[in-house]
């Protein structure tokens, strides 16, 4: 792994690049936490192997004690920012009791890969026949003729979507006033960001949660987990997911004491309407988000309505 954390790799669709820390693909660019990255990188060297949980928590999270868990939750938010599912997975799959498994194709990257067995421009008898190459420029009268219908086909459909997209504008539906984008809860506890999957895990719920109250339409976790890592303002936000309110917040822990603090922010002027913070005592990580998550539904069902 020591070699490739300073090479680009090909992981399926995804070009990984360790020393931005960064994943991408066209269109698409996602900021890895370092330590996301290494359980990337981790579970890449071995394709197509099972790599035990315990080797992923000596070589991921060496010199930090942490459960079993934290392998779970962080597996899972790097699955969600693969775009990998975990019923059908196209990426990492779980193998029950042993651990898990990179299922995609890993290589270095190349920007412009050359098939093996495709000529050189210069080679054939094509390229060194005059004859040949001189009659493959001339253009047909069918040939001008299909340009230039697809031209005016091209044309027609542009002005046809031009014109739709401005009535569409004109009677966009108005965004649900009864809807929240739940945001990725940023972890506080150290610089080290032990508990950043314990506040991904903490989204989840909260999206669960608030997505079982009649009437409240809430973003799925893909969604939201976009704008993890991203600059961009509640408005912004609000506007792309299409929701009228956005939550956000952050984990601590100090002791044996875990504090999590939660906010409401309307998106229309960007006032807090809401905000709470919870202490519990972090013995069971689990039973902590479940608690907390129950407690902010209850307290944003009051809220919004």
């Amino acid at each position: 792994m020591d070699q490739r954390t300073s090479t680009l790799l090909r992981v399926g669709a995804w070009c990984v690049n360790p020393t931005l820390g960064q994943i991408s693909r066209p269109g698409e660019v996602v900021s890895l936490e370092a330590r996301t990255m290494r359980l990337l990188l981790c579970l890449a060297e071995r394709a197509g192997e099972v790599v035990s949980i315990e080797e992923l928590l000596n070589r991921v999270w060496s010199g930090v004690i942490v459960t079993q868990d934290s392998v779970y939750q962080a597996v899972a938010s790097l699955r969600r920012q693969l775009g990998d599912d975990a019923k059908e997975p196209a990426y990492i799959a779980n193998v029950p009791r042993l651990g898990y498994r990179m299922v995609a194709a890993v290589s270095p990257w190349e920007d412009q890969p050359i098939e093996p067995n495709a000529p050189s421009p210069s080679s054939g008898s094509a390229a060194a026949d005059p004859a040949i190459t001189t009659s493959s420029r001339g253009w047909s009268p069918w040939t001008v003729a299909a340009w230039a219908v697809s031209a005016a086909l091209c044309l027609v459909l542009a002005v046809y979507f031009i014109s739709h997209r401005n009535v569409a504008n004109e009677h966009a539906v108005a965004v649900p006033q009864k809807s929240v984008a739940v945001l990725p809860f940023l972890d506080l506890t150290s610089e080290k960001m032990s508990e950043e999957y314990f506040a991904d895990g903490m989204t989840e719920e909260l999206i669960d949660e608030l997505s079982k109250i009649p009437g409240l339409k809430v973003p799925a976790p893909t969604s939201s987990f976009y704008f993890k890592g991203k600059k961009a303002t509640v408005a912004d936000i609000a506007k792309s997911l299409g929701v009228a309110y956005v939550l956000d917040g952050s984990v601590r822990q100090s002791g044996t004491t875990l504090r999590a603090a939660a906010r409401l922010i309307r998106a229309s002027d960007g006032f807090v309407v809401w905000t709470e913070t919870y202490d519990r005592p972090f013995d069971d990580k689990l039973a902590v988000q479940d608690d907390i998550a129950s407690e902010v539904a209850k307290a944003l069902r009051a809220s919004i309505n």
